[in-house]
Parts: C-alpha cells; structure tokens; sequence
C-alpha cells in the first residue's frame, strides 16, 4: 500500500494558465515504528522519482512544506511522514498553520493497527470508548481532509479525496492521512489507471456579471475608495493586474501582511501597509475612505485594527474573493472570483472612471512621508547597540530586487510589514495567519527550495530562534544556503513591549535569572550564547555589534555557498515608527496594579472606536 501511494503520489500535476507542475514535489520525513517498514521502504525504492528530505523535527517539516507551497503560490507542495506517536502529534502546530494560512501540505502519519492484533502497541492512546481513536485524531480539527485508510481497498478514494483538497484554491490547507502501519505493508492490486498521469486543473473563477454590476456601481459613487490587497493578489499572480486597475482609477493600494509586494513600494498608488502593524498614511487613508475595495483579504484583526480602522460613517466594502466566506465578510458586496479575473472585469466596467486628481496626490503626499520616515528609522544611528529598524533596513539594502525576507513572530514581523520595502511580489514572506514561533527557518528552507535562485534572508528573534534552530542541521546537511539574522535583544521583546502597554510590567519576558531575594525572574541576564550554538549546528557565524559591521557580515555572508547565521545584538527600547492603530488585547477590569488599572481606562475608551459594520 505505501509503495502504491508513493507512485500515485508521482504522477500527480497542477495546472494553471497552461503550465503544469508537480503537486508533491517531495517527501520530508523521520522514521520510526509505525513508518519505516512501509513508507520508508517505499521512498528508498522510489529515489528521485520523490525525493526524501530529512527532518530533525516533525512541525518544522510542516513549515517547510507550506514555505515551499506558498512561494509556489499553492500549486505544488511538499508531503511529510511521521511515525505514530510524538511524531504524529509534533505535526499538530504546522497543520493549523498551513490551515490557518491555507497552504496545501500533504501529512503522512503512521498510525496504530488496523487489526488490532497486539494491542496496545508502543505509543497508541487507549480510548475507552472506541478502539478507533489514536493520537491522529488530534489533526481532525486542524485538516482541512482527514481520512485513516484501514483497508488498502479504501486508498484510492483517500488519495483522490486528498488531491482534490490540496489543488482547491478555496478549500486548501493541512491534509491528513493516517496509514495504520500493519495496512502500509499490505499487498493490493489496483487497476493500473491510478498509477497514470492526472492532472488537477487549478481555475480561475470568473465573477458573476450582476454581481460585477453591483461592485462597478459601488466604486463609481465613490470618492475616497482605497484598496485593500491581501494575500490572494499574489496566489493568483494578479499583481500586473493589480497594477493597471490602479493607475487607470487612481484608486490607492494598502497591503495586508500576506498581500504585501502587490505592488512595489514606490508605485505611485502604493501607500504601504494597512492595520494595527501598518504605516499612518495608509491608516489616515482607510480612516476616511467612504468604499474599501478588499481583494484576496481574510480582513483579520490585524488588518482591520480590531473592526477600528474603517471609521467614515458610510464606509461600505467591495469583497473580490474566491472564497464565498470571505467575500461575505464586513456585510460587504460580495464579488466571488480568482483576483485576476475580477480586477481586469472590474477594469472593464470602469474604464474611463478615476478618482480626483485632489485624492491621488493626497495619497501620493502620504506615501512620500512615510518613506522619508523609513529613511530615518533606517540611519538612526543608535547606540551603543543598533535599533531593530537599523537591521531591517542593512539587510533591506543588500537584499537584492528578487530576494526574500522570511520571517513570522515577534515584534519583527511588525516592523517588517511598515519598513521593508518590497521590490517583488515574493520578495516578502512573512507568516502572520498564525504567526508561528519557529517558523522562520524551516520555513525558509521551503521558499529556498521552491526558489533556488533567490537569495533567502531569514530574519528571526532569539526567542523564535530557541524555538526551533534544529532545522539549521537540515539546511546544512542538504546544501540548502541561507542567510540567518539572528537577533538578539535577550528576551521576548514583542510580548514584553505588549506587556508594558496592558500595565504587565514585562512580566515573563525578559531571559535573566530568577533573584533568590525576590523569588522573581528579574535578576541578571542568561549567559545565553545563541551564535556558538548556531555554529555548533554546522553553520557559518558572523557577529556583529555595530551597523557598520552588521553590513560587512551581510556582504560577506551573501557571497557564501554556505548557510551563514549573522548575530547581531539591538536594543529592544527602541521602537520602529508607530501605526497610528489599535488591536485589541484585553486588560484586566480590576487590577490592584496602578499601571494595569491605567491601561483598562485606555482600553475602555479605545474600545469605542469599534465598528461592527453591519
């Protein structure tokens, strides 16, 4: 049976605008007991026909895999097997990212005996109330498919089940299939027409014409429209389209974290990034926009500053989506279509309509601003260690047109998603569904793999780091080059910064020793040497104390054919410039706490500003 799911798994093909590509372009994997015998002999047998990647942690595998989905823009993904046990749950987190941020990965995992012979084996969870349970299970909420297939007879349904799910721009995410080790060792015969070539053809819906009405009619009324670009602009390629509707209506464009790179940064119609991580034009610009144009947006709490950024009266919203349930959001009009398709319709409906020449240079006014802000916080000059937007911006100015920045938690992403300025449309890559600690390298490892010819800036924090820096061996032992930047600024600096603002006084965030005089974890710093570590793994380290040597270490480490960690220490006091917005975490109402009663009169009066709407 798993010889049989290997070589159905081979001839497996996306297509989208004519050109196809393999869906399952490898395999990552650690072995055990309820794996080995089955899928590990089958991958040996199968070699390049699909490739064997090996893992050093069973999540970080499923970060890979949706780094390597998401710079394939959905249409090709990694699979990943796992033994039954610690193996299968360790898949848990990277299945509700890939999820969360619907990324298509395929996950393998072992599972107990279909037979029941010899139970209770080694590592399966007795359940008293049915012997069908085992720790798989766990993935059924977090799988967008999930399947256990306990007869080789029930495999092909599961797989073609499966593909379908993957290959669904809507429907995608985590797919789970549980293979009971005693049936991935079964002997079956299929009909030879599973093994053949088949092709999941990837469309691109278009919209419906009265509802295109609808939207074209919406926009025409409108005087302050601004559009919202989310991820979706780029998973369907519709950046050039994206592009020609904007200068042809003057209209401005904010980006989403997943939507930013929709358009470069210094496009005249470009104003930055939108929300509570966004830039003041880009919020001034939503705060007074009469319609909101989102397209391929999930309009998160973050994008919408938490329902507080679209503040005009009247604001109503046009929802391009291919997603149903995504396009009814904000009680908007709804427009269900691949992005591409929707704008150049929404294009023809308009021609000849623009906004006035007053509000695109308003916009265009903002946009400057806010660049001469990242000039600034680029050269701050801070010492005596550099601030976290001096990083940001040498890394940004060796990173060449094409490159890529990864990066998911922390107070990094926030700074990235105001700061850096995005040259291509997959020249920024930072996971923010479910911003994920850990993810920064092995999901690098995947957009390395998916674009071997880009250069790969990792940007992580030392609490991230310590998350998962395991993968580093991976890179290492398969010649997989990056550039780390490691930074660090002892301690969780977003959450700590957070806690200062709810009254929390940085309570749990600081890495220092516990005070035997207070019992508290306020004494002196961690003698925590992050760059031997890193070295220990096998990579380069450079480090770096100052700006001017952090851009010799990057020049030099982008000159390598080695993965090269580059360690930097910043002072964590100093913020990037702000957003002008709000997200709401709530404080506590009664607190005996002076600066968390403080932050509740704060929240309370913030908390007004919300809009349901409807």
């Amino acid at each position: 049976m798993a010889q049989a799911l290997v070589r159905f798994l081979v001839q497996q093909w996306t297509e989208r605008d004519g050109v196809q590509q393999r869906l399952i372009a490898g395999c990552l994997g650690i072995f055990g007991h309820g794996n080995v015998a089955g899928l590990g002999e089958a991958l040996l047998t199968a070699g390049d026909d699909l490739r064997y990647y090996q893992g050093r942690n069973e999540q970080a595998m499923v970060h890979t895999a949706a780094g390597y989905a998401r710079m394939s823009d959905r249409l090709s993904t990694l699979a990943c097997t796992t033994s039954v046990g610690p193996g299968a749950t360790n898949l848990v987190t990277g299945a509700a990212l890939a999820t969360i941020n619907r990324l298509p990965v395929l996950l393998l995992p072992g599972d107990v005996f279909a037979t029941r012979v010899a139970n209770p084996v080694l590592q399966e969870l007795e359940d008293q109330r049915s012997y069908d349970t085992s720790v798989n299970d766990a993935l059924r909420p977090v799988s967008r498919y999930w399947d256990r297939v306990n007869r080789p007879e029930q495999l092909p349904a599961a797989l073609l089940a499966a593909m379908r799910v993957l290959a669904d721009p809507v429907e995608t995410g985590a797919v789970t299939l549980a293979l009971p080790q005693d049936v991935q060792v079964e002997a079956y015969e299929w009909p030879d027409e599973l093994f053949g070539k088949r092709v999941w053809h990837v469309p691109r819906a278009l919209p419906e014409p009265a509802a295109l009405s609808r939207a074209a009619a919406a926009v025409r009324v409108a005087r302050r429209p601004l559009i919202v670009a989310g991820g979706g602009v780029i998973y369907s390629r519709a950046t050039d389209a994206l592009r020609t509707f904007a200068e042809a209506t003057g209209i401005p464009v904010a980006e989403t974290q997943a939507g930013k790179g929709s358009l470069p940064f210094d496009h005249p119609q470009a104003v930055g990034a939108v929300g509570a991580t966004g830039t003041p034009g880009a919020n001034s610009l939503a705060g007074q926009a009469d319609l909101v144009i989102g397209v391929g947006t999930r309009y998160t709490d973050f994008t919408t500053a938490s329902r507080t950024l679209f503040a005009d009266p009247g604001v109503r919203f046009v929802n391009l989506n291919v997603a149903t349930f995504d396009a009814g959001k904000l009680a908007g009009t709804a427009l269900v279509a691949d992005a591409l398709e929707g704008l150049v319709a929404l294009a023809t409906e308009l021609d000849g309509w623009s906004v006035a020449h007053e509000y695109r240079d308003q916009a265009a006014h903002l946009a400057r601003a806010w660049d001469d802000t990242v000039s600034a916080a680029y050269g701050l000059g801070h010492e005596p260690l550099p601030a976290q937007s001096e990083v940001i911006g040498a890394v940004n100015d060796i990173a060449g047109p094409r490159d890529v920045v990864v990066c998911a938690a922390g107070s990094m992403p926030g700074d990235l998603h105001k700061l850096w300025r995005t040259r291509d449309p997959k020249g920024y890559h930072v996971e923010y569904g479910y911003s994920c600690m850990g993810y920064e390298i092995p999901g690098g490892i995947g957009v390395k793999m998916a674009a071997p010819d880009r250069e790969v800036f990792v940007m992580v924090g030392d609490g991230s780091y310590l998350m998962m820096p395991t993968e580093l061996v991976s890179a290492v032992a398969e010649g997989i080059k990056l550039v780390v930047v490691l930074v660090d600024n002892a301690g969780y600096a977003s959450i700590g910064s957070l806690s200062e603002s709810v009254g929390s006084g940085g309570f749990g965030t600081r890495y220092r020793y516990r005070d035997p005089a207070t019992g508290r974890l306020d004494g002196g710093l961690l003698p925590v040497d992050l760059a031997t570590n890193a070295e220990s793994l096998g990579t380069d380290v450079l480090r770096a104390t100052t700006v001017a040597e952090l851009r010799e270490a990057l020049a030099a480490a982008v000159a390598s054919a080695r993965t090269t960690v580059v360690h930097v220490r910043t002072d964590p006091s100093v913020p990037a410039p702000g957003s002008e917005a709000w997200w709401d975490v709530p404080v506590a109402e009664v607190s005996s706490i002076p600066a968390t009663r403080a932050a509740r009169a704060s929240y309370d009066e913030a908390r007004k500003r919300r809009r349901d709407h409807w």
